[in-house]
């Protein structure tokens, strides 16, 4: 892996949003948004040095723009099949994809990337 590229963080929104029943199937871009926030102003905890984070929205949460600190990606189809995209496409970089999805841990984790679950970013 290159030590010298900062850690790139893919964010799943949907599943680490969903991880937390709170009313999020209500403003489900909303809820996003507010997800992405906390990343900015938090980045990732327990995580030192510097980071690159990609937050992937798919379906209702397409659209939420990106804010400093944070690069968001529409799906332009299935939020799975992206992250695994920009996973395969970070070349010798570090990798840390945050979801509980079992199927996406595995796909990403042939690929090289290290896997934490949501509770990660989301209290």
């Amino acid at each position: 892996m290159n030590s010298n590229a900062p850690l790139l963080v893919v964010v799943d929104a949907a599943n680490v949003v969903g991880s937390v029943p709170d009313g999020w199937w209500r403003d489900r871009k909303g809820a996003a948004e507010r997800l992405r926030d906390r990343l900015a102003s938090d980045g990732v905890p327990g995580v030192d040095g510097p980071v690159d984070i990609v937050l992937v929205v798919e379906g209702a949460a397409r659209g939420v723009e990106a804010v400093a600190g944070v690069r968001v990606e529409s799906a332009p189809g299935s939020g799975d099949d992206h992250i695994v995209e920009v996973v395969a496409s970070a070349g010798d970089r570090s990798v840390l994809v945050i979801t509980a999805d079992r199927e996406l841990r595995r796909r990403v984790g042939e690929l090289g990337a290290e896997v934490a679950g949501p509770r990660s970013v989301r209290p």
